[in-house]
């Protein structure tokens, strides 16, 4: 019978390292059962678990000895019992799950909180990396972002107890925490779909239209208990509107452009035009502004509201149909079969209670700077970066891309 054997190195990563001890251990004939390697600033660690015929393996471990004191390495050889050996063939059918953290900075204590609690539900860490870019030493600006990835595997206590501890410690400590079970979704996302008003712009452009009319205050405490889920989205949205008759069309039409993007906006679109997704906007909010960030961005599909406009004046009337909760989640399927793609593939962004709908049956639905019953409905919720953040939830590295480094 082979022996089995764990084989640690450690020490200063250098080209060619692989390649000798590769070739030490074909020498050898041993066979790789596994394999891990990370370098932290220029320091190697790398493990490998092998099998090997038992009158190889004391001339192995010296070879591996002498190879490994010519590289400057340090080497250790730990045997591996059957019982051991058939313990973790079994743990390679156990579940896995993705940790993101996301915030401007992440500390040692962000990590000890987070670890603490995956432990706590019964899974282990089994890798971490950094998904950003480095950061400065010494400042983080507010436009600065920081993402550790933790892999974890193992049978959870309880993924919902699970979820809401995450979701206290990510508001406590004012930084985002992601979890997700990994599958071969994750990095096969085909489409993103927002919301718009105060998702991929900042702010609403209905409030706006309304300090125009003079109307504000009105207009933002009906569309503030929207949001909150308090006034089904229809009523108040035909309330809004109302509030509008009379407003010219001119005036409407000097909107454009005044309300600026989310932090982050155009380079996940960018980056997500670049990777082949498709986009688009469905929105309980105007067409003619969906319009103007569908050519300023590039986004495929848009679906919100008209605006109706009678002899160059707001009707107040609507009459269309609107696009309320249940109609975003319903357009999300037309969008998601017209493009031949599972609703798995579907990311979903949102802030208020009526993108609940989409967000829900969306692979990967995320509650974006978001009112509290969202963030607590929504599988995933980003609070305090950017929507560039958003491309490390589905396993984008900056250095990927070779996208600008943030820094403080």
């Amino acid at each position: 019978m082979n022996e089995t054997v764990l084989i640690h190195f450690s020490g200063r990563n250098q080209p060619g390292l692989i390649a000798a001890l590769s070739e030490v251990l074909a020498e050898y004939s041993a066979c790789v059962l596994d394999i891990g390697q990370a370098v932290v600033h220029e320091t190697l660690v790398l493990g490998l678990l092998i099998e090997v015929r038992p009158d190889n393996l004391v001339g192995l471990q010296d070879a591996l000895a002498a190879k490994s004191g010519e590289l400057r390495l340090q080497v250790s050889f730990t045997p591996v019992s059957k019982a051991e050996l058939e313990h973790w063939i079994r743990s390679q059918g156990k579940d896995r799950f993705i940790i993101t953290v996301l915030g401007r900075a992440i500390s040692a204590h962000h990590l000890a909180r987070v670890s603490a609690i995956i432990a706590e539900h019964g899974l282990d860490v089994d890798s971490i990396e950094r998904l950003s870019g480095r950061l400065s030493l010494a400042v983080h600006t507010s436009t600065s972002n920081a993402c550790v990835e933790l892999r974890a595997s193992g049978t959870a206590t309880s993924e919902a107890s699970m979820r809401a501890a995450f979701l206290a410690t990510a508001h406590d400590l004012r930084i985002d925490i992601a979890f997700q079970r990994e599958s071969i979704f994750r990095r096969n996302r085909r489409l993103f779909a927002f919301d718009m008003d105060s998702t991929l712009i900042q702010g609403e452009v209905i409030d706006e239209l309304a300090k125009m009319a003079g109307v504000a205050d009105k207009v933002v405490a009906i569309t503030e208990s929207a949001m909150r889920g308090e006034i089904e989205f229809q009523e108040s949205f035909r309330r809004r509107v109302g509030l509008l008759r009379g407003l010219r069309e001119e005036r409407v039409r000097e909107l454009l452009g005044t309300i600026p993007l989310v932090e982050g906006a155009e380079q996940l679109i960018g980056t997500l035009k670049m990777l082949g997704y498709k986009t688009a906007i469905l929105s309980g909010g105007f067409t003619f502004f969906a319009r103007h960030l569908q050519e300023r961005l590039g986004i495929d599909y848009v679906f919100a509201n008209d605006l109706d406009v009678v002899d160059g004046v707001v009707s107040g009337e609507v009459r269309t149909e609107i696009v309320d909760g249940a109609r975003k989640a319903a357009l999300l399927r037309e969008i998601a079969r017209k493009e031949n793609i599972s609703l798995e593939q579907v990311v979903a962004v949102g802030d208020g209670a009526n993108d609940l709908p989409m967000l829900g049956i969306a692979g990967m639905g995320i509650a974006f700077r978001a009112k509290p019953i969202v963030r607590q409905t929504a599988g995933h919720a980003v609070s305090f970066l950017g929507l560039d953040s958003l491309l490390y939830l589905i396993g984008v590295r900056e250095r990927d891309l070779n996208l600008p480094v943030k820094r403080g």
